[in-house]
């Protein structure tokens, strides 16, 4: 049986953490919803949106379903399935059963198995993706019938990652020290063979451990309170705090106070300043003194702006959420519950959410739209610190990037204004 992993109309609201990345992509907790994937011992197909099919083919190694697959055994998942054990469990059950059966909620359909035998509902070749109603066609038409009792969590708007991934650290800890082969260095410290724990750390494990992936380098007096995580070639810069719930990517540079957050693969934040219960994607860059709010002064619950709609979160705790390619100056403070878009510019006071492809400088009276052209050139920059090679596909990336954004920035009313 071949495992469908695919991107449903629910996507659109993840931006923009899902707005260069395919949706299994996510980072939550240390782990990606792929990572569980893999685990099922299935050969994986992807269904994303057809400016990733190259991304998702290079990066991921997963291709479209194509037509030779058609009418064999399929479990379909919805790639915004929160990447957790219970998850695993509830889609490994459903791949023992055998039998044609799907799990919905009000927001669609998360997970079915299809009998041998499915057909079409439109025309496909080799290299054919399926829109999320195609999925719903193929579904209704095998007659798959719901499954009762079995539960799937599911990603349904961006601070939803800020959210599991604290309820989710502790347990994922202790399943990647399980599994990982780590030494443990003290109690509720474990690291890889590779990895450095600078001189004179201060170490407190009584929330959760510390663990430190391969070739990280922790530098000296830093303070670290699980759990957390660093995953492989991560640098913790000398005098940095992690604490309450860190999950870093890999190849991510991170220093000052840092709670309760995800930072996604390249990212930078070296030097002092507060992050707090907030996800940053890929390739971002925090200023010196960038610091961001998490709690509102009257300690309520927090609300979110989505493309012009309220939503609360019911969190006490929430930050920012910041996509990939955006970079603050130095001394930014980014007010509490703040969505910045991707390849934006921040300087001064983010009190408003940021569209992507911006540079915000609203303390100074000045927005503008960012060309695609400086954001290509600064990636070439960026990528060539790092070692890493600019590919057709990355450029391509930052172009259509700015093409899906153009709305966000046509409503934006203090950006027309200006």
């Amino acid at each position: 049986m071949h495992v469908l992993c695919f991107e449903d109309a629910g996507t659109a609201q993840l931006a923009p953490i899902t707005t260069g990345r395919p949706t299994y992509a996510i980072q939550c907790a240390s782990y990606h919803l792929l990572d569980w994937l893999q685990r099922l011992d299935c050969p994986i197909l992807g269904s994303v949106r057809p400016h990733l099919h190259t991304i998702q083919k290079v990066d991921y190694g997963l291709t479209a379903l194509g037509g030779e697959r058609v009418g064999e055994p399929m479990l379909l998942v919805n790639a915004r399935l929160v990447p957790s054990k219970s998850n695993w469990l509830a889609l490994r059950e459903l791949l023992q059963r055998g039998q044609a059966c799907q799990i919905s909620d009000d927001e669609g359909l998360l997970a079915a198995v299809l009998p041998a035998g499915w057909s079409l509902v439109q025309p496909t070749d080799d290299s054919a993706d399926y829109t999320p109603t195609a999925i719903d066609h193929i579904v209704a038409a095998a007659r798959v019938q719901p499954v009762g009792a079995a539960a799937l969590d599911a990603f349904v708007w961006p601070h939803d990652v800020v959210s599991w991934h604290m309820r989710l650290m502790n347990e994922n800890m202790q399943l990647r020290i399980e599994e990982g082969g780590y030494t443990q260095l003290e109690d509720g410290v474990f690291v890889a063979p590779d990895a450095a724990l600078g001189p004179h750390p201060v170490i407190d494990t009584s929330e959760g451990p510390i663990l430190l992936d391969r070739n990280v380098k922790v530098g000296p007096f830093c303070f670290l309170s699980g759990p957390v995580y660093a995953g492989p070639n991560t640098r913790i810069i000398e005098h940095a705090a992690l604490k309450d719930g860190v999950s870093l990517g890999h190849t991510v540079k991170i220093g000052g106070e840092v709670e309760a957050s995800v930072i996604e693969a390249y990212t930078n934040k070296q030097h002092h300043g507060f992050l707090g219960h907030s996800y940053l994607g890929s390739w971002i860059n925090l200023g010196a003194g960038t610091c961001n709010s998490d709690l509102k002064n009257t300690y309520g619950t927090i609300n979110l702006e989505y493309n012009g709609r309220r939503v609360a979160t019911g969190m006490q705790f929430m930050g920012c959420v910041m996509g990939d390619y955006s970079k603050s100056a130095i001394n930014t403070g980014i007010f509490t519950g703040k969505v910045i878009g991707v390849a934006s510019m921040l300087y001064g006071f983010v009190t408003s959410n940021v569209p992507s492809f911006v540079n915000y400088a609203r303390l100074f009276g000045q927005m503008a739209e960012i060309p695609p052209d400086v954001m290509i050139n600064t990636q070439a920059r960026m990528f060539g610190r790092r070692k890493v090679e600019q590919r057709d596909c990355d450029t391509q990336l930052i172009r259509d990037m700015f093409r899906l954004t153009v709305g966000e920035r046509e409503q934006d009313e203090s950006l027309s204004m200006l």
